[in-house]
Formats: C-alpha cells, sequence, structure tokens
C-alpha cells in the first residue's frame, strides 16, 4: 500500500488520497456511527444523482484501516471552484451562475429516504448551552413553522466542494445531505459564505434568489436557525457573528 497524502481535515475526520482513491478516516472509534450513516447518504445521493448532470464520487467500500473506521471513493482530479474564483477573479459572475446552477440541479431531486433536516437541527439546538432555554424555545418553534419538503439538501454546499475537470462537474463532501427545504440549504450556504468568503456572500444571494423566484425574505427567515445550528461546532472565531443572526429576528 503506497503512502497517503492529506488532502482536508475536520474536527472528526482527516481525508487522504491513497492508491488513487479518496480516504476518509474518522479519528475515533466514537464516530463508528457517523462513519456508517455517512456511507449510506453518499450511496442514496450516488444512486439518486445517476441521471444528473452533477456528478459524485463512486463509493467503494466502508473499511477499518490503520485503526481508524474509513470510506474509500474515488479521488476526482481537478480544480475547486473555490480555485478558480480566486485564480480568474474577472469571472466571478460566470462562476456564481453556474455554483447556482448546481445548487439548483440538487434541489429538484427528492428524497424520502434520507433522514430529515428538521430533525438534525432540532437536535442541534435543543443541544446547544450557548443559549438560553427560552431562545431554544423561540428558535424550536419558527423552525416547526417552517414548510416541510423533501428535496435534496448537500447540508454543506460551498466551493470548495465542487471539483471541475474534463469530464464535468462533481460536488464532494455529501455527509451532512438531508431531506429538506431549500431555502435552509441556501441559507446554510449563504453562513458558510460569510464565514469564508463574504465578498461573494451577498451577490450569491441576491443571484439565486432572482435565477429561482425566492423571496429572500424567505431565506433570511432561515438565518437565525442555521446559525444555531452551526453555533454547536464551538468556533470561537465565528461565535460573534453567529449570535449576532441568532438575535436579530423579532420572534413575536
Amino acid at each position: 500500500m503506497s503512502e497517503k497524502r492529506l488532502l482536508a481535515q475536520s474536527d472528526i475526520y482527516d481525508v487522504y488520497e491513497r492508491d488513487g482513491f479518496a480516504v476518509r478516516e474518522y479519528k475515533d472509534n466514537m464516530y463508528k456511527e457517523k462513519c456508517l450513516y455517512a456511507a449510506l447518504t453518499h450511496a442514496r445521493v450516488e444512486t439518486t444523482l445517476v441521471n444528473s448532470f452533477i456528478k459524485i464520487p463512486t463509493l467503494h467500500e466502508v473499511s477499518v484501516v490503520d485503526g481508524r473506521w474509513s470510506v474509500t471513493m474515488d479521488f476526482i482530479k481537478g480544480k475547486t471552484m473555490q480555485q478558480l474564483m480566486e485564480e480568474n477573479p474577472e469571472n466571478m459572475d460566470k462562476y456564481l451562475n453556474q455554483f447556482i446552477d448546481i445548487q439548483t440541479e440538487i434541489h429538484a431531486q427528492y428524497m424520502p429516504l434520507l433522514s430529515k433536516l428538521k430533525d438534525k437541527m432540532t437536535r442541534q439546538i435543543k443541544s446547544l448551552g450557548q443559549i438560553d432555554e427560552i431562545k431554544k424555545y423561540e428558535l424550536l418553534t419558527r423552525l416547526d413553522s417552517m414548510p416541510k419538503h423533501i428535496k435534496l439538501c448537500h447540508g454543506n454546499f460551498a466551493p470548495k466542494n465542487i471539483i471541475i475537470n474534463d469530464e464535468g462537474t462533481y460536488v464532494i463532501n455529501w455527509g451532512s445531505a438531508r431531506q429538506g427545504n431549500a431555502s435552509a440549504d441556501v441559507a446554510r450556504t449563504y453562513l458558510l459564505l460569510c464565514l469564508n468568503d463574504p465578498e461573494i456572500a451577498e451577490p450569491y444571494l441576491d443571484k439565486y434568489c432572482l435565477k429561482s423566484g425566492t423571496s429572500k425574505q424567505y431565506v433570511q427567515a432561515w438565518l437565525p436557525i442555521v446559525a444555531a445550528a452551526q453555533l454547536i461546532k464551538g468556533k470561537p472565531e465565528e461565535r460573534e457573528l453567529l449570535m449576532r443572526w441568532i438575535d436579530v429576528v423579532d420572534y413575536s
């Protein structure tokens, strides 16, 4: 077996390239359930997108590698959309339109077999220690009042998770995918852009709403909810901005 090359890291797993495959290795045996669920989620999305212009890496196996639970799939060569945006800022408008077209195609898929995004957000908000019980109740009440959909939501849709090469457009990192409301997924993308690529956050949201015919106010109504869900990650550098979003809405 050849040496592995680190591609990406998160709090709970590392992603390596080895022997022509991408291997996601979870850092602790306590993440066994997360590993298995992420593999199941990926497999279901892979089947759903088989007739779409969006490509997804093929999942090959779930195993234990070097004592770690791991998921092995195709390693996709190419440049991420984030790299292309950074290298060609004069083409930003084109990339944003392409970015939105990909997300719209994802939301056009119906995924009744995936677990519900609302259920995940409910668990995240209930487990928060950073906000009081009254605000939790207000957030959960707002969440419960939102329309219930079964559209495919990526859950982590950002330019870094799109790879473009001569074979087409690949979307990676499907472990957070759920069935739910597309506008919740858009609000989540907007939040990620505000945290990591703030200069394109507003242009993205404006373009998405214009192209999809979605009310901007409707997407913004999800922001306190997705901000609270993000708060559970416990990143100090994000806390101030997230708390402002959580506090901004009049819940009366």
